[in-house]
């Protein structure tokens, strides 16, 4: 996989709830074609992080570039072209209940392209679950499938509008070993085929060692460490190892 130029620069984000100050100064950037993974304890901003980035949550200070644009002085319709440039895949994957997969993935493409044709919006729905391996699921329920089935059609759902970048809030939670091994080897597919750049929020040590090509560890509301993988599991530093312990 080739990095390229950065495709995401954070500055000095900063984003308090009351007296809770989450984010403090957070600095970070993205590479093209790159997956980053985002660690730290619960509570620590990481999905607040990737909710400025477009501007889900507007943060109190800083600066946010996204794709080349500057996300927090973006209009409204800016902002939804670069959401459409930006997959996000929910920690529950946010499939809307009353809906059929088929639904589910057509939702997006009729609500940013409305140019497209019926049999067009066929295609990619079926093209989008073949590319999670699901093509067979088209028209159940949500109810009626597992949480790693969710959790790919979530992914099929987010690649369809082909995003150059995709955000990844928690792909593995809840997930037994098994299954969060085969959506972390499908993430790297995802890299690898479309030649996204990702930003990967996960508390899965292995997911972290499987899809991710550089680490940021978020500490105290900043980051407090970063580099590969292999490099943060040999660290000597007490906070560090306290990550890798069970990995």
């Amino acid at each position: 996989m080739t990095v390229g130029d950065n495709v995401i620069k954070i500055q000095n984000l900063s984003k308090s709830f009351g007296k809770n100050a989450v984010l403090k100064g957070v600095n970070l950037t993205l590479k093209r074609g790159e997956n980053l993974g985002v660690l730290g304890k619960s509570g620590t901003g990481k999905s607040v992080l990737i909710k400025c980035i477009v501007k889900l949550i507007a943060p109190d200070s800083g600066s946010i570039e996204a794709l080349g644009m500057n996300v927090l002085q973006a209009s409204a319709q800016e902002l939804t072209l670069l959401r459409g440039k930006i997959g996000f895949l929910f920690q529950s994957a946010a499939l809307y209940d009353s809906m059929t997969v088929k639904e589910n993935l057509e939702f997006p493409l009729v609500r940013l392209n409305r140019k497209l044709k019926r049999d067009e919006i066929d295609f990619k729905v079926v093209e989008a679950l073949k590319n999670v391996g699901l093509e067979k699921s088209l028209y159940k329920m949500p109810s009626e499938l597992s949480g790693g089935m969710k959790k790919r059609i979530g992914l099929a759902r987010t690649l369809i509008l082909e995003p150059e970048i995709v955000l990844y809030d928690e792909p593995t939670t809840g997930l037994d070993p098994v299954t969060s091994g085969e959506i972390s080897e499908l993430m790297v597919e995802v890299q690898e085929k479309f030649n996204t750049s990702a930003i990967v929020i996960t508390h899965d040590m292995h997911c972290a060692s499987v899809t991710t090509n550089r680490i940021v560890m978020l500490n105290e509301g900043v980051v407090f460490k970063e580099g590969v993988y292999e490099d943060l599991e040999k660290s000597d530093d007490k906070w560090i190892r306290s990550f890798f312990k069970h990995s």
